[in-house]
């Protein structure tokens, strides 16, 4: 064999050596782990077990304590609610099928408002706190949204943030009381705590101020007593010193002035010690509807449109009270911090929104008020944090105007945005970070009906849940992520407001001393249009403001019906017997 002969033996060799490498090897079978179940806010620590739990007509509630058994009750309404039928409610023996609520102060581990959930033959929710162990329920409820059988399995779930919120500025025009109890059902469904309402209460120590709109008292306890069920917490705003026409119109004598001698009926005269009387006076008397541990003053735009050079006598106010070198900043930090002084001495703690702090100031706010940041002015974030503050995130990206700019949640959800991105500046750190909160203005009234608000609000609603209890960022599309609100649906309890008591047709209204038919008409955002023979029934009176009139006891009258006209929609609720039939008038 010759030499050449044996290198292509010896390279066949080899060859057919490699060929015997990489010959695969039988297909071994992997088991694939379960997924997480899905829920919003996602779940980041789910360890999955053997089997399942199944809801079924033998399911009972197990609950011993007191708070349990609070918690337990208020699951059961909500299971009943959901369509899950009654469900009673024991104090012991837990057997397989049961729901059992434990409350466990000694796990510590789980925080103030954390909860283990471990899915077996039986479901068991376990928090250190009632709040906790409520909150083990909402993913319970999300879970059975989705079947009665429950794959078996164990989380501890944790929120990031302390603070996790919705602000509504029901300030200038009227936002419903069913549309803020459906809001306050989404909220606690999707695990948040906190609502912060700039609104007018009808005013027993102040009739004067009794125009605008405004709720009642009991209205407001309505309200209250549902967010405490849901542990969401109601904090009331009475803007000041600015904003503050909704209460001032009929007060001249409160009102600023300036050098021109006109009345500013927007701006308060901090200047004047019964200003700031009359101001504490209505803090006091919400106090009687709000029990909420927090006071927000708003303390925002207080110049907006002008400047303090036109209104001396607060810079004269300012150097009396602080010296020759005292700004007139320094007289709205020191309303500010009077506000702050009357709230602590009623045992709530003080927010305000970021604008006013300028640094142009020399006199602090004072240490302990929460600061909601929202524009990108001169003392950034980390300066506030430095000062001492906390701060919750409400930056104007998070902002739903009404007829105006929505945020982008699809771009915050991709950029997984979480409560570090100000505006203006990211921070590396999320201590002194309160949470985050997405805000509800509004600007124009006539240009979204609140239905409308509604259908861009749940998106961004669970946006910022979950960007403020875990990972911002748990799908890797954001169209994976609306597919959980999807999954999850609504919150039990929740009314659909674009049902109409009645279907379209001629109906007699009846109100106090008359009546009159008109023909009731759907309209696609759900509400009605209300025909007479006349035209379409509108309220044209009283004062109008934002695009919508305000003042309470005007009665609507006959425009010409105009179908793009948001003021000629109306929301019906039935008194009395309801209607059954279109075609015959009937009281609705």
């Amino acid at each position: 064999m010759t030499e050449r002969s044996r290198r292509r033996v010896r390279w066949a060799g080899v060859l057919a050596a490699l060929t015997l490498l990489v010959t695969p090897a039988p297909a071994v079978a992997r088991e694939v782990p379960p997924p997480t179940p899905v829920t919003v806010p996602a779940l980041t620590d789910w360890s999955p077990e053997p089997g399942s739990y199944s809801y079924g007509r033998d399911t009972r509630l197990v609950a011993g304590t007191g708070a349990e058994r609070r918690v337990a009750g208020t699951l059961a309404a909500d299971l009943r609610a959901a369509g899950h039928g009654t469900v009673p409610v024991v104090g012991r023996g837990a057997r397989a099928g049961d729901i059992v609520i434990d409350i466990r102060p000694d796990s510590t581990s789980l925080g103030p408002e954390g909860y283990e959930l471990h899915v077996g033959r039986r479901l068991s929710v376990t928090g250190a706190t009632e709040a906790g162990a409520f909150y083990g329920t909402r993913t319970l409820l999300q879970l059975l949204a989705q079947g009665d059988r429950v794959p078996a399995g164990r989380t501890v779930d944790v929120p990031r943030y302390e603070e996790r919120g919705v602000g509504v500025c029901a300030c200038y025009i009227h936002v419903s009381l069913p549309w803020l109890e459906n809001l306050v059902r989404e909220m606690a469904y999707h695990k948040l705590n906190q609502l912060l309402l700039e609104l007018k209460v009808k005013s027993d120590t102040h009739p004067e101020a009794n125009t605008w709109g405004y709720y009642t008292k009991d209205e407001i306890r309505r309200l209250v007593a549902l967010g405490e069920k849901y542990h969401v917490e109601i904090i009331p705003e009475i803007n000041s010193p600015g904003h503050m026409d909704p209460w001032i119109e009929n007060r001249p004598d409160l009102q600023l002035t300036d050098v021109d001698g006109d009345k500013q009926p927007s701006r308060l005269d901090i200047t004047r010690p019964e200003a700031f009387a009359y101001y504490t006076s209505l803090m006091d008397e919400y106090a009687q509807v709000f029990p909420a541990r927090e006071w927000h003053m708003g303390a925002d735009e207080y110049m907006l449109g002008s400047d303090f050079a036109k209104y001396p006598q607060v810079l004269e106010y300012a150097r009396e009270r602080y010296g020759p070198d005292a700004t007139p900043q320094d007289a709205f930090v020191d309303f500010v911090n009077r506000v702050h002084a009357h709230a602590a001495g009623k045992g709530k703690r003080l927010r305000i929104w970021n604008d006013g702090l300028t640094g142009a100031n020399t006199v602090p706010v004072a240490a302990g008020t929460t600061v909601e940041h929202w524009l990108n002015v001169a003392v950034k974030p980390s300066r506030l944090i430095a000062q001492g503050h906390t701060l919750m995130n409400a930056a104007y990206a998070l902002y739903l105007v009404r007829g105006g700019f929505h945020s982008d949640t699809k771009g915050l959800y991709d950029q997984s945005w979480d409560p570090r991105s100000f505006e203006g500046e990211k921070l590396t750190s999320a201590d002194g970070i309160t949470g985050a909160k997405i805000s509800l203005w509004p600007d124009n009234g006539r240009g979204e009906t609140e239905n409308e608000v509604a259908v861009a609000l749940w998106p961004a609603l669970r946006h910022i849940a979950q960007a403020t209890w875990g990972d911002p960022h748990p799908d890797a599309t954001y169209a994976g992520f609306t597919a959980r609100g999807s999954v999850v649906g609504h919150a039990p309890g929740w009314r659909d407001l674009t049902r109409a008591p009645v279907a379209d047709g001629t109906y007699t209204f009846k109100t106090s001393g008359r009546s009159f038919t008109a023909t009731v008409q759907r309209t696609a955002d759900g509400y009605a249009t209300l025909r007479t023979a006349d035209g379409c029934l509108e309220v044209r009176g009283g004062k109008l403001t934002l695009n919508v009139p305000l003042q309470p006891g005007v009665e609507p009258g006959p425009q010409a019906c105009d179908p793009a006209n948001t003021l000629q929609r109306w929301e019906l609720d039935p008194v009395g017997p309801a209607a059954t039939t279109s075609s015959t008038p009937s009281p609705a």
